[in-house]
């Protein structure tokens, strides 16, 4: 699920965005997969079509808000944490959705004996470097990100990928939801919080740049892995979540600090 997350995430910053609601529209959307399945009695393609819907709908919204009214999209996500996580609280009434077996069955399907998620997200991870690295959309994103003014001024209207980048990233989110609620067989209003600011970590410690024009899927790959070992290690120490946090925090201001000095190098 992480990697899934900071995949959309990657995309987002290479076109000079950024994305603070994706932990929160994970949480709406696995919400929405509980509700319709838990409460509703809905098969379970249903449920996911619904959350995948919902994933898709909360970040075509923030791509339209920010594109149409030219917001700073950290502005317009940051409204969407908020909503999207209100949103979740309401239609469970702050409850787990027990799904039980019939979501479970994501997580326990297997093919050549590897699991499904992790097929789903390796086979996303390559899909995406693929399209950022050998197609024009790819190029595209890096040049908006790099100066979307030279791209407009070229006569490519740049409103419609950004827009399809931010509806990718909440599409994503739900995907994340549907592979992390098929794991608990649960739906948790609160699932999610903080993620959005791993998902950033693991893009930028794998050289995405926070100013855009730069970045790359596989590097991301790489990140996750960074941050999954910092994890694992500060659990095995017995380190408590607010000890994380905080090592999370350092690590984002130190890649930060990185990537402006790359920058600076780079200039000069």
């Amino acid at each position: 699920a992480a990697l899934i997350l900071a995949t959309g995430m990657t995309y987002v910053l290479i076109i000079g965005g950024s994305d603070l609601s994706v932990g929160s529209v994970l949480g709406l959307s696995g919400a929405v997969l509980g509700v319709c399945m838990a409460k509703a009695g809905w098969p379970l393609g249903a449920g996911v079509l619904a959350a995948l819907a919902a994933g898709f709908l909360c970040g075509a919204i923030n791509g339209f808000v920010s594109i149409r009214w030219r917001l700073p999209s950290f502005i317009v996500t940051l409204g969407m944490l908020e909503a999207a996580r209100g949103g979740a609280h309401a239609i469970t009434q702050s409850q787990t959705q027990y799904i039980g077996a019939a979501v479970e069955k994501i997580a326990e399907a297997s093919v050549f004996g590897l699991g499904l998620p992790f097929l789903v997200a390796f086979g996303l991870m390559v899909a995406a470097q693929l399209a950022l690295s050998r197609t024009v959309w790819g190029r595209y994103m890096v040049a908006i990100g790099t100066n979307e003014e030279a791209v407009r001024l070229s006569g490519i209207d740049p409103r419609p990928l950004k827009f399809a980048v931010f509806a990718l990233s909440g599409g994503l989110a739900a995907l994340a939801a549907i592979i992390n609620t098929s794991r608990i067989g649960s739906a948790n209003p609160n699932a999610g919080g903080g993620f959005e600011l791993e998902a950033i970590a693991a893009a930028v410690i794998g050289g995405t740049s926070l100013m855009g024009g730069r970045g790359s899927v596989v590097g991301t790959f790489f990140g996750v892995l960074i941050i999954a070992v910092l994890g694992n290690g500060l659990a095995a120490i017995g380190a408590k979540d607010e000890t994380k946090r905080l090592v999370t925090g350092v690590v984002i201001v130190a890649a930060v600090i990185l990537d402006q000095y790359r920058q600076r190098r780079m200039r000069n």
